[in-house]
C-alpha cells in the first residue's frame, strides 16, 4: 500500500503539474488577445490584427494542451483516488460539472469563432466571441479553484454516514481560503502570460530587431508585468496570513519552524533536518518571521512540534516557497527594469532581449513552485480534516501504476517538447509571416465592410 499510495501521489502530481501550466497560460492569454483585438477595431491597424491571428493560435494550442491533460487528470479521480469520489464526490462532482458547463463549453464553442470566423461572422460579433472566451477562461478558474480551496478550507458542509454531502453551497463555494487563492492564482496566470508574450516577443526582436509588431507585444507584456507583482506580493501576504489562520501547520512548515517560539527568527536559507527536527548551516533574520506572518515582532508562532503527527514535510515546502519569491523577486526586477528601458518607444537591447527571452517561462517555475507548497503543505490530508490521502487511494497495485506512471512521463516529455518547438517556431516566424496576402489591409475589407454593416 506504501508504494501504491506514493506512486498514485506521484503520478496525480505529475498530471496536475503538468496541465496547471496550460490553464495559467490561456486564462491571461485570453484577455491579452482582447486587448489586441479592441486595438485593432478602434485603429484599423493591419499590424494589430497580424499580431491576433499569431496570438490566437498560440492560445488555441495551448488550450488544447490543457483540454487533452485535464481529460486524463479527470479520469485519475477515479483510478487512483477512489475513495476521495465515494467520500466527497457530492461536492467535487458538482463543482466539476459546473465548470465543464459554465465555462469549458463556453471556451470551446466561442474558440472556434475566434479562429475561423472572422471573415465569416461581424465584428462586434469576433469581439463578443473573444470577450466570452476570455470570460470562460477566468469562470474555469472560479470553479476550480473553489474545489481546491474546499479541500484545504472546508466549509458549509455535513456527515451523511460516510459521505461528505453539502449544507449550504454558498459556504461550499466561498469557503475561507477561496477569495485568496482564486485572486492569487489569477495574478500568478497573469504574471505568466505576460512574461511568455514578453518573452516571445524578445525571442522574435533577436531575430528581426525591425518587427514592430514585437516590440508591442513586448511592452504591452512588460508593462503588464511590472503593474500586476507589486498586486501579487500583497495578495501574497494577505494570503500568507489567511493559511496561518486556517492551516498554521503548512505555514511552520514553509518556515521550516520546528518549535512553537515568540519572536520566531526568519530562516533566510538553511538545510531542513526531518530527523533530527532543526535546520543545518541556518541563516536566521531575528523576529522576522513573527514580524511578517503576525506583523509584531514578539508574536508567538506555532511550530511543527504543535501538529505532530499529522504534519506536512518540511524539505518541499520549504524550497519552493523560496523558489516561489526568488523567481518573483527576479519578475519584478525584470519587469520594472524593461518596462523603464523600453519607455517612450525606446528599443530594447540585446541584452535586455536575451534576459526576457530567458524569462519566458519564469511564471510557470513560480506557479509549480506554489503548487508544491499548497498541494503538499495540506498532507497528510487530502481534504483537510476530513479525508487521509493513504484512505482514498484505490486497490490499484504498486506495479501498474509504475507502468502508468512510465508512460506518462514519456507521453508528456514528448507533448512538451513538441509544444516548445512548435511555439518557439511560431515566435520566431513573427506575426507579419501569418499574412500570406499581399496587403493584410485589403484581406480584412470585406469583413469590415459586413461589421460596418
Amino acid at each position: 500500500m506504501d508504494d501504491a499510495l506514493f506512486l498514485a501521489r506521484a503520478q496525480f502530481g505529475l498530471n496536475i503539474g503538468f496541465h496547471i501550466m496550460f490553464p495559467a497560460l490561456t486564462i491571461a492569454l485570453a484577455w491579452f488577445l482582447l486587448g489586441f483585438r479592441l486595438v485593432y477595431q478602434r485603429t484599423r491597424d493591419a499590424a494589430w490584427l497580424a499580431t491576433y491571428k499569431l496570438w490566437v493560435k498560440i492560445f488555441a494550442l495551448t488550450f488544447a494542451m490543457g483540454v487533452v491533460t485535464g481529460v486524463v487528470m479527470s479520469f485519475q479521480f477515479g483510478t487512483n483516488w477512489p475513495r476521495y469520489m465515494t467520500t466527497v464526490g457530492a461536492i467535487a462532482g458538482p463543482l466539476l460539472s459546473y465548470e465543464v458547463l459554465t465555462a469549458f463549453f463556453l471556451e470551446a464553442t466561442f474558440l472556434g469563432v475566434m479562429l475561423f470566423g472572422m471573415n465569416r461572422v461581424p465584428d462586434w460579433m469576433h469581439i463578443v466571441s473573444t470577450v466570452l472566451v476570455a470570460v470562460g477562461t477566468t469562470v474555469s478558474a472560479f470553479w476550480i479553484l473553489a474545489l481546491n480551496s474546499w479541500m484545504h478550507t472546508p466549509a458549509g458542509h455535513v456527515m451523511d454516514g460516510t459521505q461528505v454531502i453539502a449544507a449550504d453551497w454558498i459556504k461550499v463555494i466561498f469557503n475561507p481560503s477561496f477569495p485568496y487563492r482564486l485572486t492569487h492564482m489569477l495574478l500568478a496566470s497573469g504574471l505568466t502570460g505576460s512574461f511568455v508574450v514578453a518573452g516571445l516577443s524578445a525571442w522574435r526582436l533577436l531575430k528581426d530587431a525591425a518587427d514592430q509588431n514585437a516590440a508591442r507585444t513586448l511592452r504591452a507584456g512588460v508593462v503588464t508585468a511590472a503593474l500586476l507583482i507589486p498586486v501579487q506580493i500583497f495578495v501574497g501576504d494577505q494570503h500568507g496570513l489567511n493559511t496561518l489562520e486556517h492551516q498554521p501547520q503548512k505555514i511552520a512548515a514553509m518556515e521550516a519552524l520546528w518549535h512553537t517560539e515568540r519572536g520566531a527568527p526568519l530562516v533566510l536559507f538553511a538545510i531542513p533536518n526531518e530527523e533530527q527536527r532543526r535546520n543545518d548551516y541556518a541563516i536566521e533574520l531575528p523576529y522576522g518571521a513573527s514580524l511578517i506572518l503576525a506583523h509584531s515582532p514578539k508574536a508567538e508562532i506555532k511550530g511543527l512540534d504543535a501538529f505532530e503527527p499529522d504534519r506536512p514535510p518540511v524539505a518541499p515546502l520549504f524550497w519552493c516557497f523560496r523558489i516561489m519569491v526568488g523567481v518573483g523577486l527576479l519578475m519584478l526586477a525584470t519587469s520594472w527594469t524593461a518596462a523603464w528601458i523600453t519607455r517612450r518607444g525606446r528599443a530594447a537591447p540585446r541584452w535586455l532581449l536575451w534576459t526576457l527571452a530567458a524569462f519566458t517561462f519564469s511564471g510557470w517555475i513560480a506557479t509549480l513552485s506554489g503548487w508544491i507548497v499548497t498541494e503538499v503543505g495540506r498532507q497528510p490530508w487530502l481534504v483537510q480534516g476530513l479525508l487521509r490521502t493513504k484512505d482514498a487511494v484505490g486497490e490499484i497495485t504498486g506495479a501498474q501504476l509504475g507502468a502508468s506512471l512510465t508512460g506518462y512521463i514519456l507521453t508528456y516529455a514528448a507533448m512538451f517538447t513538441a509544444y516548445i518547438v512548435v511555439l518557439t517556431h511560431m515566435a520566431a516566424k513573427g506575426a507579419a509571416a501569418g499574412e500570406h496576402a499581399p496587403s493584410s489591409h485589403a484581406a480584412t475589407v470585406a469583413p469590415i465592410a459586413r461589421g460596418a454593416g
